[in-house]
């Protein structure tokens, strides 16, 4: 079955036919962030969101070129600077490294190729040159600005026309540019600001980045997947058409793919509405993988409420796969020779996950199929059938199970570990008592300790046991 992408530029799900399709090679594009601050758990959903999209995309057997990039220099890192009465670089520096962390914390990869906007200035300036000289580009004073109205298909992507645009637009009254419409390729760095030597010293603005460094490090002229949030549709990745478009004379990206935004109770996160989450903060408190299911329960188009009851919906979510594991564990650790034996049930339910995923990366009808082959597993265990094969069929569903969170979800991984310290020893023989006694308040205390140390508790006839998170 083939994949199918809902196009934000067509309006359609379209089937993904890279420009390349005899080597499946799919070049991708993601806006980056811009690190002027830490990230928060809206960053932690784009990257995400388009980590399972790469994911996916490689698990079905596509060579995925993907490239993000890092806005280091911008407005708000100059004014976060002089804030804080820091250098712009110091800002800079301390964010990336707080980004990467993050990343890394997360379980999301690196993009193959994570370009600085600074590290890109003179490609940047040499197409705006091109735009110039193509009479799509004017400049006042060191500024130069990209004339909207003389490119007759703005606003295709956005569905929007110039007239309305005009209409929504605010007038700027000091503003130097010919139309209000009209946005900014080059700005003129004022005293004291990061400035290049180009147009007699400034920075470029932050749209051209994105056209520059993506079609730079893709090595093509046309991406095959452009992605980012719905609140960039306009005016960025609009502008973004606008200048590649009339500088190559080819169209920019096949397919668009937008996320939905994300939500704290309902509202939307800002740091004076004092609801801002960064990720640092939320993984003090939620494990990685919960953040992943709670993103997995809404497909990526949906706008996300983050709610302390859903984060709560994932952690029971999460515990299904660890009950799971830690019964087949206990099944097949003494076996010394396993060999998977696929059952139909199993090739269903991968093959319903499949449907699902191909279907626009459908992940909550994914993550659906994912507890239904739990469901049908823990009933072939409860079953136990006589023949030869159950170690076997038991051994190929956990695996499925297990791969597809993995590969596709980016699930389950960091290490497992084997030792207990002495703190979880104790708390672990703290509640066998309190069982015995039939203290169950306690008992029920110290098993979300352990939990919070990254430890599932069974109890099972033949007693209590523990497996690593």
């Amino acid at each position: 079955m083939p994949i199918r992408i809902y196009n934000t530029l067509t309006k359609t799900k379209e089937e993904l036919v890279p420009l390349d399709p005899l080597k499946k090679t799919v070049k991708m594009y993601s806006c980056g962030v811009t690190v002027y601050d830490q990230c928060h758990i809206g960053h932690a959903r784009s990257l995400y969101a388009f980590d399972v999209m790469r994911r996916y995309l490689k698990y079905r057997g596509f060579n995925v070129q993907f490239v993000r990039n890092i806005t280091d220099i911008d407005d708000k890192i100059i004014t976060k600077a002089q804030e804080t009465h820091q250098d712009w670089k110091g800002v800079v520096a301390e964010n990336i490294a707080s980004y990467n962390q993050d990343l890394k914390s997360l379980g999301i990869d690196m993009a193959d190729v994570e370009p600085k906007a600074t590290e890109n200035i003179a490609d940047m300036a040499k197409d705006i040159e091109g735009l110039l000289s193509k009479g799509y580009a004017y400049e006042i004073n060191g500024d130069i600005y990209f004339s909207v109205r003389k490119f007759p298909q703005y606003g295709k992507l956005s569905g929007q026309t110039i007239d309305k645009m005009y209409e929504a637009v605010r007038i700027e009254k000091d503003s130097r540019k010919k139309d209000p419409l009209d946005f900014a390729l080059w700005k003129k760095s004022e005293e004291g600001e990061p400035s290049w030597p180009y147009w007699g010293g400034g920075r470029p603005g932050w749209h051209i980045e994105c056209s520059c460094m993506s079609l730079k490090y893709l090595r093509c002229e046309t991406l095959d997947i452009h992605a980012g949030g719905r609140d960039l549709i306009f005016p960025h990745h609009e502008n973004e058409i606008a200048q590649s478009e009339a500088l190559k004379d080819k169209p920019f990206a096949r397919t668009w793919i937008h996320h939905g935004l994300l939500t704290i109770n309902g509202q939307k996160m800002s740091k004076s509405a004092g609801n801002f989450i960064a990720v640092a903060d939320c993984l003090k408190k939620y494990s990685a993988d919960e953040l992943k299911l709670f993103f997995l329960f809404s497909h990526y188009a949906s706008g996300v409420d983050f709610t302390d009851k859903k984060m709560e919906e994932a952690a029971k979510a999460l515990q299904r796969f660890d009950v799971l594991f830690w019964k087949a564990y206990e099944l097949l650790k003494q076996k010394r020779s396993i060999q998977a034996q696929e059952a139909d049930f199993v090739q269903q339910g991968q093959a319903r996950f499949l449907e699902a995923m191909d279907d626009d990366f459908n992940t909550p009808q994914a993550l659906a199929c994912l507890f239904d082959l739990i469901s049908q597993t823990h009933k072939f265990m409860e079953e136990r059938p006589s023949d030869k094969e159950y170690h076997g069929t038991l051994y190929a569903a956990v695996d499925t199970i297990e791969t597809i969170s993995r590969e596709v979800f980016g699930l389950f991984l960091k290490e497992k570990g084997v030792d207990l310290t002495s703190e979880e020893k104790h708390l672990l023989e703290e509640r066998k008592k309190a069982r015995l006694k039939k203290d169950f308040k306690r008992s029920d205390e110290i098993r979300e300790l352990l939990r919070q140390k990254g430890i599932a508790l069974e109890d099972a006839p033949q007693g209590q046991t523990w497996r690593r998170l």
